[in-house]
């Protein structure tokens, strides 16, 4: 079934917890992400990035992943990740999808306020619901090995914060505090003060972006300061790769389905864990 952001945001809010917002730009990832949360019992966000074109056209793997959600009777908001123009974003809405992000964290300040605002519109007319960012992450969600250490220069200013906030009317807010896109080159120090005090500045639910390759403590630190949904691919599509050549090695291995079910397995076994690690110690 598919449900609206808000929705689920308020479901982790409730219960404490963050919702994993998993991208899935190839089929297998999508399979092992589906069952994954149709095993979890809570809400989970499936997403494709504009970064991931290249790998996937939203038109190929979007409506796919709009009817793989409708047929399951686990919850599931259909989201556009990391929109960088407002075209790309109405080519998903129109597919299907029910949420989405506009990033204009690289724009000036003014800019990004105006054209998260205008998605923002958009959106509400449609009665979705929003994501922006503020703060600049490094690194790439295409696992590219490069920039794969924050820096304190370009974490969200909670006053910026309050003010871009209050102007555009997002539903949820993508903030920087010490995580990266892609593979981490250094152990991530996460600034969990500057979360606490976002939350406070802003009232919506944060974002957590470079959700990969962090620990399960890291996560519940960072869900009680008010992170209530946190992004994850590349460890998924990681693992994939790794599965995939175990399987290819193996001399009994002829057609290329046998590695195509070892990396769904994969990445269900991998995103199962990823959502138990968003949950409160027990």
């Amino acid at each position: 079934m598919i449900i609206g952001l808000t929705e689920a945001l308020d479901y982790a809010k409730r219960h404490g917890i963050a919702i994993a917002a998993v991208n899935t730009p190839f089929f297998e990832g999508l399979l092992g992400a589906i069952a994954a949360a149709e095993k979890s019992g809570v809400p989970v966000i499936l997403q494709h990035a504009q970064v991931h074109e290249g790998v996937m056209p939203i038109e190929d793997i979007g409506p796919a992943m709009v009817a793989l959600a409708r047929r399951s009777e686990a919850p599931f908001v259909l989201h556009i990740d990391h929109g960088e123009d407002i075209d790309y974003i109405v080519r998903g809405l129109d597919l299907g999808f029910n949420s989405a992000m506009i990033d204009g964290s690289r724009l000036p300040f003014e800019e990004n306020v105006a054209r998260t605002a205008e998605v923002v519109k958009l959106a509400r007319s449609r009665g979705f619901g929003v994501e922006g960012e503020l703060g600049v992450m490094t690194g790439n969600e295409n696992g590219d090995p490069d920039q794969g250490v924050a820096d304190e220069e370009l974490y969200t200013d909670p006053e910026n914060a309050r003010e871009f906030v209050a102007r555009t009317g997002v539903t949820a807010l993508a903030a920087s505090f010490g995580t990266v896109h892609g593979v981490y080159h250094r152990e991530p120090s996460l600034k969990y003060t500057l979360i606490a005090e976002l939350c406070a500045a802003t009232g919506v639910p944060l974002v957590m972006h470079g959700g990969s390759g962090l620990s399960q403590e890291e996560y519940r630190l960072s869900i009680a300061q008010g992170v209530r949904k946190i992004n994850y691919y590349t460890y998924a599509a990681k693992v994939a790769l790794d599965a995939a050549r175990v399987a290819a090695a193996d001399e009994n291995t002829i057609l290329f389905p046998k590695v195509a079910v070892a990396a769904r397995d994969a990445v269900e076994a991998d995103i199962t864990a990823f959502i138990q690690g968003l949950r409160p110690a027990i």
